[in-house]
């Protein structure tokens, strides 16, 4: 059996990058959280950590274990907080899209922790492959993401609207000789979209500006910098939407999609319900 004490160690080791820094988050001396990894590596029979000087980094057998001791940590909390609070509905482990959090969603959570005060509401805005996968490896209770449209398996499914956008003070014109774009890290299902659309119709491209901000999408596009592909309810003002007209053709239909882990709590399947009403209601009045 794993020791949840030496696991919080390693843990704080990768996450602060070196012993000195991570001994003063868990409150033990340096040499005693050194003495600690040394004792984890010998119960699991690896080395979990790259040693360079003051620099340290996990290796691959530390990269395992590393998803499984957050989640270890994670789980031990969250048994402490039910047990701690008679009554307790636990916890609720939620991620959603950015736009998302960035949109009226956080009003709904709010109001929805407010409603329900022995629970623990734990929301996290990422990447929908990154969600996806999170759900799948049960790091996630539910999710809110967005995915290629026809996919099986969902609580509940929207489609959703895409669309080029430039800007509306300074926006590219369709003639150029390298389409520039902007948009989120490798594996976001916008920036493959894009990139799928002009290699169809021939056109070169390149990447202007990359981010794992929606802010920092929208203000490059804003400022003229490239082209990006957002969601309706991540158009600003600032921005103007380009049609086939324009040159730009539509990327692949994409959708919404809500998921819960297997076996998901009551309260779990009570939030599941609001954030499929709220959804519902975008879908209307955007309809």
């Amino acid at each position: 059996m794993l020791d949840l004490e030496l696991l919080r160690s390693f843990v704080s080791v990768v996450d602060a990058g070196g012993f000195t820094r991570a001994s003063e988050r868990v409150h033990r001396t340096q040499s005693t959280v050194s003495q600690q990894i040394k004792r984890l590596e010998e119960d699991v029979g690896q080395v979990l950590l790259h040693r360079d000087g003051k620099d340290v980094r996990p290796t691959e057998a530390g990269e395992r274990l590393l998803s499984y001791a957050r989640r270890l940590l994670s789980l031990a909390e969250e048994a402490r907080d039910v047990l701690s609070q008679p009554g307790s509905e636990g916890a609720i482990r939620l991620g959603i899209p950015e736009d998302f959090a960035a949109y009226r969603l956080a009003k709904l959570l709010g109001t929805f922790s407010r409603s329900h005060p022995t629970l623990r509401l734990d929301v996290r805005a990422d990447q929908s492959m990154n969600l996806s996968r999170d759900l799948e490896r049960g790091e996630l209770d539910l999710a809110l993401y967005k995915r290629e449209a026809g996919e099986k398996g969902a609580i509940a499914v929207w489609p959703e609207r895409v669309h080029w956008v430039t800007s509306k003070s300074h926006p590219i014109q369709a003639e150029v000789s390298s389409v520039p774009l902007i948009g989120f890290p490798l594996g976001c299902l916008y920036r493959t979209g894009a990139i799928h659309a002009l290699e169809s119709a021939g056109r070169p491209w390149h990447m202007a500006y990359t981010s794992s901000s929606l802010a920092g999408i929208q203000a490059a596009v804003a400022a003229g910098m490239g082209l990006s592909i957002l969601s309706e309810m991540a158009i600003q003002s600032d921005h103007r939407v380009l049609t086939a007209k324009d040159g730009f053709a539509p990327i692949n239909r994409t959708e919404v999609a809500l998921m819960a882990s297997p076996g998901a709590s009551p309260a779990t399947l009570r939030l599941a319900d609001r954030l499929a009403e709220f959804c519902d209601t975008v879908q209307a009045k955007a309809a």
